[in-house]
């Protein structure tokens, strides 16, 4: 072997030496900063996961014939936080009915519902009378364009209360 050689194996032997001793300095600060991270990550998903789960949360659960219907079951307990919580939510106006319920869909114009405000999407429904306005929105209706679910979803408020919501409404389209 010529000495050329020995000085390139040298220094190639240092060159990979130095490049192995950053990669585990790397790997070490890497593994630190984790450890750091992760332990407040973990310290903050179990609130997420709540937070999500509220959020997805049905507002209504029906029975169906013929299925298990068990988990339907309210016990005592929770009938009465339910209770309490729905009581404590119930809107006192139709501007806030439609804020809490009805703008979910005629916010958006979502599964067909007319957006609130939007004049030519409401004609044809205002010159029917505000007594078919005040059936659809208490009973329910499905038309060619899309669903509308009785009392929008909210079947816990008064008919009074949602009969103002739809005043709200057909306001706003005037």
């Amino acid at each position: 072997m010529s000495k050329q050689d020995t000085h390139f194996f040298n220094v190639f032997s240092l060159v990979i030496s130095l490049l192995v001793a950053v990669t585990v300095g790397l790997f070490a600060l890497a593994r630190i900063v984790a450890s750091h991270t992760q332990n407040l990550q973990v310290l903050t998903e179990a609130d997420y996961s709540k937070n999500v789960d509220a959020r997805i949360h049905p507002l209504v659960q029906e029975a169906i014939a013929g299925r298990d219907n068990s988990a339907l079951a309210i016990k005592p307990a929770e009938a009465a936080a339910a209770g309490s919580a729905a009581a404590a939510a119930m809107p006192k106006s139709g501007t806030e009915l439609f804020d809490q319920a009805c703008s979910a869909c005629h916010g958006q114009g979502i599964g067909g519902a007319p957006r609130a405000g939007d004049k030519a999407a409401w004609r044809a429904r205002i010159a029917q009378g505000k007594a078919m306005l005040y059936e659809h929105a208490l009973k329910g209706f499905q038309g060619s364009a899309g669903l509308m679910p009785p009392k929008g979803g909210r079947t816990d408020a008064p008919d009074d209360l949602v009969k103002q919501a739809v005043d709200h409404m057909v306001q706003m389209a005037q």
